[in-house]
């Protein structure tokens, strides 16, 4: 082996370290990059030369440069951020409904309906009285102006679900757009065998991010695009995008948006993530607790005035053949918003019912009132009032722990797959000081096997045949 081919060797290792250093240096200062994967040199022998002393060493060459990365932690992580985000918004919307019925407390519903019943026994003690029938008003009013707001928030949460939906939807779009654009550069950048490093982690955060809001599904073709799918339908196939969108429809007397395949009919149902505790949470948990809501407000005003209108008031109180039948809450009180106190009681509270008899101080269907908070009128006659709407109260906590519960697990496992991955493809800079080192070592090495053939080059030209002359 001649001093050309040394000098080669020397040339080969000392470009093979200075790249190994770049890549060091791009390591280090990505450490704090949000979805980096540390990078790798890989060297190799170069193509050694045949001689007659048989094959001699030619040098080192670089194979390529590649991203540290576990293709199983990364799937498994998209998997388990399907789950976490579905739960987290369950969590967050759940613990807004429980923020909203405020119990226990001096102002709930609880407390309110309790009155109502109180000011009935009050009403006891004094039929005739005027004051005792203006506090029961004021009580009911009280009482129904709870139902008609906790309906309206709880309607209103749901409308703002709604909402966030569409909000959900276009950053889905948005997401795959960019996932889209990433995939025809890493096609266009790895013609020629190249790895494009850095678009593929930019890549790779964006459907991490992706899977946090839906269920994402990965294959990777044979040119480096990324093809994703929604369930089984396509969201990205190399470097088109199929968007989605929200379709308003109408169930119920009542619109709510679908997602479907953009410009068709096509529903979306392979959901998951954020998208599908959005929908959990409009279609299911929200509306069973209004449905709920609505049905005490309908039982209490149908069942009332089922006993109040068997009574008499202070003006037909001593008339034998006086009439009867009037409502204490309005009759068309058939939900929660609607819920109301009659407007001929509202007017004049001497049509408050307290005698059963119409004589004079009878007291009888105040008594019958005022023991209807006692009275098993729900859940087909197995709760009260109060048992009925405690078990709401506590069907909502029983929602707020579950979800609490599920998304704190679904965190810790989630976290626990970012440590494992970060510690395969994470950047570490006390590993890479030592790399650093052992690369400026080798590239100091390899400068001075150049110097030592430049000298050996003099030595050859400047001195060698002019030896005795």
């Amino acid at each position: 082996m001649g001093l050309f081919q040394t000098l080669e060797a020397g040339k080969r290792a000392l470009l093979s370290h200075q790249l190994t250093l770049s890549t060091i240096g791009q390591n280090i200062a990505n450490v704090n990059t949000p979805g980096y994967s540390r990078q790798r040199v890989s060297l190799a022998a170069s193509q050694p030369l045949k001689t007659g002393l048989g094959l001699i060493g030619t040098g080192v060459q670089v194979q390529d440069i590649r991203q540290v990365r576990d293709l199983f932690l990364g799937d498994q992580l998209r998997q388990e951020n399907k789950s976490l985000g579905r739960w987290q918004f369950r969590e967050k919307i759940v613990s807004q409904m429980e923020t909203m019925f405020n119990e226990p407390g001096e102002t709930s519903l609880r407390t309110h309906l309790d009155d109502l019943f109180n000011s009935f026994a009050q009403l006891e003690n004094a039929p005739e009285s005027n004051t005792a029938r203006t506090d029961i008003v004021a009580k009911a009013v009280t009482l129904t102006n709870d139902f008609r707001q906790l309906s309206a928030q709880l309607n209103s949460l749901r409308d703002s679900v709604d909402r966030d939906l569409g909000n959900r939807v276009g950053e889905v779009n948005r997401l795959s757009s960019e996932i889209a654009d990433l995939n025809q550069q890493v096609a266009r950048m790895e013609l020629g065998g190249n790895r494009a490093n850095d678009i593929r982690d930019r890549r790779d955060l964006l459907i991490d991010k992706l899977s946090d809001l839906v269920d994402v599904n990965v294959v990777e073709d044979t040119n480096g695009a990324a093809r994703v799918y929604i369930g089984s339908m396509a969201l990205v196939d190399g470097n088109v995008q199929y968007e989605i969108a929200t379709k308003t429809e109408t169930i119920n007397g009542r619109q709510k948006s679908s997602i479907v395949l953009k410009g068709t009919d096509v529903k979306i149902k392979n959901l998951n993530g954020e998208i599908k505790g959005l929908v959990e949470t409009r279609d299911e948990v929200i509306p069973k607790y209004i449905n709920q809501l609505d049905e005490l407000a309908r039982t209490i005003a149908t069942e009332v005035n089922k006993v109040h209108s068997t009574g008499f008031g202070l003006k037909s109180a001593g008339a034998a053949n006086a009439p009867t039948g009037n409502n204490f809450f309005d009759p068309a009180s058939v939900s929660a918003q609607t819920f109301a106190v009659d407007i001929g009681v509202l007017n004049d509270v001497s049509l408050i019912a307290a005698s059963q008899s119409g004589e004079p101080g009878d007291a009888s269907n105040a008594l019958a009132l005022s023991r209807m908070r006692s009275t098993r009128l729900l859940g087909g006659g197995s709760r009260t009032f109060n048992e009925f709407y405690g078990a709401m109260v506590g069907g909502v906590g029983v929602e707020t722990r579950q979800a609490k519960n599920f998304r704190a697990n679904f965190q810790l496992v989630v976290e626990q797959i970012t440590a494992s991955k970060e510690a395969v493809q994470g950047v570490s800079l006390d590993e890479e000081m030592t790399n650093l080192i052992k690369a400026q070592h080798a590239y100091d090495a390899a400068a001075r096997v150049i110097t030592t053939v430049d000298q050996a080059f003099e030595t050859v030209i400047k001195t060698m045949g002019i030896v005795g002359r």
